[in-house]
């Protein structure tokens, strides 16, 4: 099914997190029809996960639905209720360290999860679906910029290891159904809604209430960060193509350690930052980088935020939205 301009019925697992309320506005700004899936997991508050899909909700063209991709009872009877023609399937439980903790509920959701939509997909027939992978599919790979055709047989976390099988499943459901899937490996997206916990986020908050940062490692670990609204121009372009099977990267493909990402963070915040350095966390990868040339070549893929402006652009979303008090600066 090639969209050309057509209004597309898409389903969106995740709807209601961080990239995937990003997406589902997009889509619906572009006059498709989305229906959003999500469970509200409790991993960060589910207040935020409404706030994130309230302007989505203002669209006729958009319907949410609460059930769970472990359940594939909730899938099969949204399937029936629609006739998708492409699934946005960002549904997972996400982070490294957590799955370190909770390796038996990461593959129920990221395996079992994915198998039941790609079962869905099967028995409705439907052809297209993109995929959400991770770099940390790389492991500490010492090979950089990271190609996807590099060997990924390492995951040094149950995370990792999840989004590798993920992206095999995949690949058994193309050979074997001739669902077209292109599996995208996401590069440490930040911006406005990112979770809680995460890096830039967690960095940002602690300056603005004056709390040391904790620094695993010595602060040479580098990420490619990646701006969401960077990512989701990729994602939209993933739904528009079929590619047969393909995995491709996206990030920014430029690197920054963590020492300068927090003078950076000071400079914006006009706040000093305490760190605190601790030994390096289990599952935690050295450097990530990612070779954007086939993104580039397949998906016409060409991000434009420097991290500069991409953290410039989240404090103002942040004191705008009064998520952080101006008044701490001082």
């Amino acid at each position: 099914i090639r969209h050309t301009g057509n209004r597309l019925n898409i389903l969106v697992t995740g709807a209601a997190g961080f990239i995937g309320s990003h997406l589902s506005e997009k889509l619906l700004d572009e006059g498709h029809q989305v229906v959003g899936f999500d469970n509200f997991d409790p991993f960060y508050n589910r207040e935020i996960k409404e706030e994130n899909i309230r302007y989505s909700l203002s669209f006729d063209s958009f319907k949410l639905v609460e059930g769970d991709i472990r359940n594939f009872e909730d899938l099969s009877r949204i399937s029936e209720d629609h006739d998708f023609e492409v699934v946005v399937h960002l549904a997972a439980k996400a982070g490294v360290r957590p799955s370190i903790e909770d390796p038996v509920g990461y593959s129920e959701v990221n395996l079992i999860g994915t198998q039941n939509v790609l079962e869905m997909m099967k028995s409705r027939e439907i052809k297209r679906l993109v995929f959400a992978s991770s770099s940390s599919v790389y492991g500490n790979s010492t090979e950089v910029p990271y190609k996807e055709t590099m060997n990924v047989n390492n995951p040094i976390s149950p995370y990792a290891a999840t989004k590798i099988a993920g992206e095999v499943l995949c690949y058994n459901y193309w050979h074997l159904y001739g669902i077209s899937v292109t599996c995208l490996r996401f590069f440490t997206v930040y911006g406005p809604r990112q979770r809680p916990e995460m890096a830039i986020a967690k960095f940002i908050r602690n300056a603005y209430e004056k709390e040391p940062i904790t620094v695993y490692g010595d602060g040479s670990a580098s990420r490619d960060f990646t701006y969401v609204k960077d990512i989701i121009r990729g994602v939209m372009s993933a739904v528009d193509k079929d590619l047969k099977y393909e995995i491709i990267n996206l990030g920014e493909s430029e690197t920054i350690n963590l020492n300068d990402l927090l003078i950076l963070i000071e400079e914006l915040t006009e706040q000093n930052i305490q760190r605190e350095y601790l030994p390096m966390q289990p599952g935690d990868v050295k450097t990530t980088y990612a070779d954007i040339e086939k993104a580039e070549r397949l998906l016409n893929y060409k991000p434009v935020t420097p991290v500069r402006e991409g953290i410039t652009k989240y404090i103002d979303w942040l004191e705008k939205t009064g998520k952080i008090s101006l008044k701490v600066k001082s």
